[in-house]
This record gives structure tokens, sequence and C-alpha cells, in this order.
């Protein structure tokens, strides 16, 4: 099990105004920031990122939504990274998060939701590398 996991601050928090208020929870929730960017993904990169979800109906809207505006990317770390992380953001869909996750409090629907957190240890690594290199990590 690794300590460390993989979050995006996506658009619509950033454009919201609710990127400062969101990592400050991740904070007070016990991550270190080990890497940090304030970047806006080009439609290529969007797509690589999200090729997984490639032959998903939802694919086009997705990099179109991860595109429109800059995003906070970040590696994190602490002890059961992971599954904690994923504790702290709440569900995908912000009407079934718990109260005081971050997407209850800053989602505004299911494809709008604020963050991206990992899924896996293994998804954590690729997508932590596909922001920062060694160099950028602390």
């Amino acid at each position: 099990m690794s300590h460390r996991t993989f979050t995006m601050i996506k658009p619509d928090a950033t454009a919201n105004g609710h990127a400062g208020a969101i990592l400050d929870q991740i904070l007070k929730s016990g991550f270190k920031v080990v890497a940090l960017k304030y970047t806006q993904l080009t439609l290529a990169q969007a797509q690589d990122f999200y090729a997984i979800h490639a032959e998903r109906p939802f694919y086009g809207e997705l990099v179109d939504f991860m595109t429109e505006g800059p995003i906070y990317a970040a590696i994190l770390e602490k002890d059961n990274a992971v599954l904690d992380f994923r504790k702290v953001i709440g569900a995908t869909n912000p009407a079934d998060a718990e109260e005081g996750t971050i997407r209850k409090r800053f989602a505004e629907n299911i494809g709008r939701n604020a963050v991206h957190g990992s899924d896996s240890d293994e998804n954590a690594a690729i997508e932590g590398s596909f922001f920062f290199s060694n160099l950028e990590r602390f």
C-alpha cells in the first residue's frame, strides 16, 4: 500500500474560488502536499489522462469540462492515502456524498464534482507521474 495519492481540483471548483478551501480541508485531514501545480490541460492532455474512459458515453463531455479552465494537480501523502482521500472527497455524485466531504460542500453535480481522487495505489502513481517529474516531488 502506498502512502501517496493524486488529486486534481477541477475547473469548476477553481473557477468558483473554492481551491483554497479545498486545499485547507485536505491539509486539515492530515495530508501533506508533496507536489502541487496550477495548470490548464490541453485537449490532447485531457484525452490522454482520461483515455481509460474513451469508450464511455461521457468521455467527450469530461474532456471538454477538464479543458475549460485551470486546475490544481497535487500529490498527497499520508498513511493509507488512497482510501483516506476517497473518504475526504466523498461520493462522485455530491447528492450521495456524506456531509462535510469536499464534494458535498463544493461540487455542482455528478459531472462537475470539484475534485478528482485516485481510485487505487497503481492509478495514483500513474496519475501523479502524468503531471510531475521526480524533480517536482518533495
